[in-house]
């Protein structure tokens, strides 16, 4: 398989799951502003919406979307147990929270990106990202993980979103759940396998 990316970028979420689930796998970074690849590609044959992540299959299909592609890796590997089995109510709540990150936390940092977005739209922006992100760390209290036994692809994708707040001026200091959820997460291997071979994280 073949991981395209952007480093920080939501196919953060997949580099880890494709870590944690011990898969052999290659990278090729993608240039979001001129639509190539490093090695020159048109990303746009790729994936025509232009955006990340893609993931190229052994079979030479390619799959997008950050939620559907974990949740495809995690059944790859179910004795990683990195989402409950499909059909139960653990795999449904899972989806809730895929579903709560891509549309509450993901899109709601969409205006803050935006140079183009008027300052009082982004402060709007601002604060109802900041009532979700509430909503979150009351349901992580006296937990370690989303769905609370265990890491899961929910938690790889929170961690992706929840670290660019220190980009666009929202501080996880303001809620010390979050804060401590976050430098959990980062501690794992896979983690930090990921975020050194995106440039994210200097080799100490």
């Amino acid at each position: 398989m073949k991981l395209y990316y952007s480093p920080g970028a939501c196919s953060l979420s997949p580099h880890i799951i494709l870590n944690e689930g011990g898969f052999s796998f290659d990278k090729e970074r993608v240039d979001l502003a001129s639509k190539k690849t490093e090695t020159g590609a048109d990303y746009a044959a790729i994936n025509p919406d232009g955006y990340v992540p893609a993931l190229l299959l052994d079979d030479g299909q390619v799959l997008t979307e950050g939620p559907a592609i974990i949740q495809y890796l995690a059944d790859r590997v179910p004795e990683k147990k990195l989402a409950p089995p499909l059909g139960t109510l653990e795999r449904y709540r899972l989806m809730q929270w895929l579903n709560f990150i891509s549309t509450e936390l993901h899109k709601g940092f969409s205006p803050l990106f935006n140079p183009q977005a008027p300052e009082e739209w982004k402060a709007v922006a601002a604060a109802q990202l900041g009532r979700r992100l509430s909503t979150v760390s009351r349901q992580l209290e006296g937990k370690d993980w989303l769905l609370g036994e265990g890491f899961s692809v929910a938690d790889a994708y929170l961690f992706t979103v929840l670290g660019w707040g220190r980009h666009v001026g929202i501080e996880l200091e303001q809620w010390p759940v979050l804060q401590a959820y976050q430098e959990r997460v980062s501690m794992r291997s896979a983690v930090q396998s990921a975020l050194k071979a995106e440039g994210l994280l200097q080799d100490t």
